[in-house]
């Protein structure tokens, strides 16, 4: 085989693996966050480029705004001052439908009726005929709740309430009559979220009012609000979202249906013509206006009657709130903050335009096929090019890409992912320019002079016996990192001279620098006290974990050595924390045209970082994450924590390394053992019982991550955490 055709069929095997694993993607076989992030950037940058800017005169937003706080007090208002609202809405500015973004879940206390009812029938007065005349006589006037229930039936009124996803939860207030039943929607592929309580109205008021619909909202991973909950499923019967119902009421209509899958159009919901497409979770794409698209109208002026009729007659009103503490706030594509009301006015519009989104059915499928048939295609066709015409054609197709997608949102509402697309051509692209410019240029001299910087001499000497084994190309390994810095730098570097500093710096970082070589790591890189270090590249260690965490601890011990020889010269002793974690990460080389580094990046390497920072929180030395530790059977950990580090929705575990087991004395153990029952206390809400185990602990060993505890536990006990609490301890700052 020519080297040609070698680098062709190279070239060809290394695009066909990166076609793969984006088809794998989009095929939905797992989920790569670099893609969905991509995805959402580009799905909220259409948004916003084809968002209508003009007002919406068909959807009015009644305010419970600061201005109607001032004039009618704070919420929530007596139920006659609602009552007033609604009314008027209907008999004096002709509304056509009026939906509520809040819930009536107790009865109304304001007008002491409650007080008065009670007194009639116990205590001195329950014989008072007198009293119970008079009291027969306001019971009209005092009824705040019945006058609600009068006033919602003056016309199509849409109550308001929410579901409670976690188990178990409490039922409260009466559900309308539901939709349809859940499994007419299964039998199309569509599995809406199911509820396990509600929060709803009273009976008396659901009874009078026309209708009522849930409120619950939705955010994607990233917390952009971009689709929301059409239905809900409550014991198997499916319930409508306020927008749905909000516009069945100002319309008239009847039935919500359904409408199956058509082509590549999804299953919808149809009221009357209006159509809703929902995925298979039972939501629907926002279509979002540009931010403040409809009007505001103060609900004080509604109760007082000064808003102008022609700004609210025939409307569709949402009643909600901007006025700050009430607010139900919303990070979306259009705003950063956003009423919730005003999504859901933003969905109605679309309901009437017929310009809610869709994604095409089976695009998952059709996105393979584009992927891999259009991606190989092109994969073959950019060795031929130069480099130039091989740029050209990336920009062309990437260009075409948008010009498409773009047609298909704007001309029919459908939305497809195209960062899939995007990163195949681009990816190819650049495997097509790496391989060319740099993997086929290695020699011996190239691996001394690149690796000889990360690596001690005789890894390098190793390497350099066979070159061809080692490449700068990124790849994706399993891991193990580690960043250590300097406990309280900042005052150390203020008492030092600068060339007293750099003296001293130069004195630790050799003699860390000389721990982790020792250990077979590789230094990524210092970062003023701070140093990187991985294991696993550039040369392979199947004791990668176990190596690194050997290394942290070293670090440790080599301080008892350097302490003394700073001490002498009038320097201040080091502290260090140590942050080691194992995980996939790619590693290569990485920067810019100008300068280019060996460097590993990945979630696991940040977490590792997050690691180092967490080891002044608890006192610690040195903190390894589970990864790390699962990798590690023969050496000892103590458990120190579940959180979540800052960046990360999901918990992980944070261990101590205590060395390999052989070395770590009886004592040590029962101390770890004794921790890990105190720690279990902890999780189970059994505050006595940790309280004890780690003022034992404390005792026998003041340390302050025992202290952490302790404070955590007094803290929750006037604070308790939610009835939910997974034990999690969240990290808000790095």
């Amino acid at each position: 085989m020519t080297l040609r055709s070698r680098r062709f069929a190279v070239q060809m095997a290394l695009s066909a693996v990166f076609l793969l694993i984006l088809a794998g993607h989009a095929g939905g076989l797992y989920g790569l966050g670099l893609i969905a992030k991509l995805d959402a950037v580009l799905y909220d940058m259409k948004v916003r480029a084809f968002a209508e800017t003009a007002t919406d005169p068909r959807v009015v937003i009644v305010d419970i705004d600061e201005k109607s706080l001032k004039e009618i007090g704070r919420w929530p208002w007596p139920r006659d001052r609602t009552a007033r609202l609604t009314r008027n809405l209907f008999e004096q500015y002709g509304v056509a439908a009026v939906g509520f973004d809040v819930v009536f879940a107790e009865p109304d206390q304001s007008s002491g009726l409650p007080v008065l009812e009670r007194l009639a029938r116990e205590g001195p007065l329950a014989g008072d005929a007198g009293f119970q005349a008079s009291l027969a006589r306001i019971r009209d006037r005092l009824d705040y709740d019945g006058k609600l229930a009068d006033a919602l039936a003056t016309g199509p009124s849409v109550l308001g309430y929410y579901f409670n996803y976690a188990a178990p939860a409490e039922t409260v207030g009466q559900l309308p009559a539901p939709l349809f039943d859940c499994a007419e929607l299964a039998g199309h592929g569509v599995t809406p979220r199911v509820a396990q309580g509600y929060n709803a109205n009273l009976a008396r008021l659901q009874t009078r009012a026309g209708d009522a619909a849930f409120f619950n909202m939705s955010a994607d991973f990233d917390g952009v609000a971009r689709r929301m909950p059409a239905v809900i499923d409550y014991r198997g019967q499916c319930y409508g979202a306020l927008p749905l119902l909000a516009t069945r009421a100002g319309m008239g209509g009847d039935q919500i249906a359904i409408r199956p899958a058509e082509g590549r159009r999804p299953v919808a919901l149809d009221l009357d013509g209006l159509v809703m497409p929902i995925d298979a979770d039972g939501q629907a794409m926002v279509p979002y206006r540009a931010a403040n698209a409809f009007d505001y109208v103060s609900a004080a002026d509604v109760i007082h009657a000064r808003a102008p009729a022609a700004a609210l007659e025939g409307r569709i009103v949402l009643i909600g709130s901007t006025a700050p503490g009430l607010m139900d706030l919303r990070v979306t594509p259009v705003a950063e903050v956003l009423p919730g009301v005003e999504i859901h006015a933003n969905l109605i519009a679309g309901l009437l335009d017929g310009t809610v989104k869709w994604e095409p059915v089976g695009i998952g499928a059709i996105m393979v096929a584009v992927l891999l048939l259009g991606g190989l295609a092109l994969a073959a066709l950019l060795p031929a090019l130069t480099p130039l015409w091989s740029a050209l054609a990336a920009l062309a197709l990437s260009l075409l890409l948008a010009v498409a997608n773009a047609y298909a949102w704007r001309a029919s509402h459908a939305q497809w992912p195209p960062a899939a697309p995007l990163l195949a051509i681009w990816g190819l692209f650049m495997i097509n320019m790496v391989y060319g410019f740099f993997l086929e240029a290695r020699s011996k001299a190239q691996i001394t002079r690149l690796f000889g910087q990360y690596v001690p001499p005789e890894l390098v000497d190793e390497m350099a016996r066979d070159p061809g084994r080692y490449s700068l190309r990124g790849e994706s390994r399993v891991m193990t990192v580690l960043f250590s810095d300097i406990r309280d730098f900042t005052s150390i570097s203020e008492s030092l001279e600068a060339t007293e500093l750099a003296e001293m710096l130069n004195l630790y970082l050799s003699a860390m620098t000389r721990v982790v070589q020792q250990g077979r790591g590789t230094i990524d890189k210092y970062i003023g006290d701070a140093i990187m270090a991985f294991w696993g590249a550039p040369m392979s260690d199947e004791r990668h974990a176990r190596d690194g965490v050997m290394a942290a601890l070293a670090m440790q011990a080599a301080l008892a050595e350097l302490n003394p020889r700073l001490e002498a010269r009038g320097w201040p002793a080091v502290r260090i924390g140590v942050g080691v974690n194992t995980g996939r990460m790619s590693v290569g080389n990485m920067g810019s045209e100008f300068r280019m580094a060996y460097t590993v990046m990945a979630d696991a390497v940040n977490l590792a970082s997050r690691l180092e920072g967490l080891t002044k929180q608890y006192g610690v030395g040195v903190l390894a994450g589970e990864a790390t530790v699962a990798a590690c059977p023969d050496l000892v950990f103590q458990l120190v924590d579940r959180v979540r580090v800052k960046g990360k929705d999901a918990p992980v575990a944070i261990h101590e390394p205590l060395g390999p087991a052989a070395e770590v004395t009886p004592e040590r153990l029962r101390e770890a053992e004794l921790f890990e029952a105190a720690f279990a206390d902890y999780q189970a809400s059994r505050w006595d019982a940790a309280e004890a185990k780690l003022m034992e602990l404390g005792r026998a060993n003041p340390r302050k991550l025992y202290q952490v505890y302790l404070d955590r536990i007094m803290q929750y006990r006037f604070n308790p955490p939610p009835a939910d609490w997974d034990g999690v301890y969240t990290f808000t700052s790095k």
